[in-house]
């Protein structure tokens, strides 16, 4: 497979290069074929918690995915569990478009056991519920988190994982992922260690339909 160029869009605003290539360089990690470069959408240095900042970001998400197409890029990955602008994209879009909320969704799926969701906002994100239905037992979002701002702190990496377990009482055999911050942190093997579930990493998972999408050379 030759190397594919993706453009990856933050929907957190970030001055700091490092945080804003962070999910980049991990996607690169777990797919070395993949070349990604990353940008984020202007004036929301919260990213998306609720409707409204997600309904403010679509437009902006659409934005900078018309400018990784003009530039020539081979797919767009949407590192947000919300997948804002994803359907929107599909219809103007000539090169494949993935957010991470559906992909994580499809993935926990594929286990056949017991559901629950770990996420940030206040409801489990409008795509994910779509796909998982009645196979989600359960759902939760850590104490003391707004925002994916929250997550890097101490305090909110231990209460993360505190909402895990939470999930586990309640009979979840598999933990999706709600919000890519998460990946950011980079909890999802703590949690696997701490509570022995499976995780689904939201960044991870819709690095990989973009990656099996473009080495079948289709979208």
């Amino acid at each position: 497979m030759k190397t594919q160029r993706i453009g990856l869009i933050r929907v957190l605003t970030t001055e700091d290069k490092d945080l804003l290539e962070l999910h980049g360089k991990k996607v690169m990690s777990w797919f070395p074929e993949l070349e990604v470069v990353s940008r984020c959408i202007p004036d929301q240095p919260e990213g998306i918690h609720d409707d409204a900042t997600e309904q403010m970001a679509v437009p902006k998400v659409v934005n900078l995915a018309k400018e990784f197409e003009s530039e020539g890029f081979d797919g767009i990955l949407i590192s947000c569990a919300g997948d804002p602008a994803v359907n929107e994209l599909k219809d103007v879009l000539s090169i494949p478009v993935v957010g991470a909320g559906r992909t994580t969704a499809c993935i926990a799926l594929s286990f056949d056991l017991p559901i629950g969701v770990l996420g940030i906002t206040d409801e489990v994100p409008v795509g994910m519920k779509a796909v998982l239905r009645d196979r989600m037992i359960a759902w939760t979002k850590p104490s003391g988190v707004t925002s994916t701002l929250d997550l890097m702190t101490p305090t909110g990496r231990s209460n993360t994982l505190n909402a895990a377990e939470e999930l586990k009482q309640k009979g979840v055999k598999v933990i999706a992922l709600a919000c890519t911050g998460m990946a950011t942190i980079g909890v999802a093997p703590l949690i696997a260690k701490e509570t022995g579930l499976i995780v689904v990493d939201p960044l991870k998972a819709a690095a990989a339909a973009l990656w099996t999408v473009l080495k079948e050379g289709g979208n």
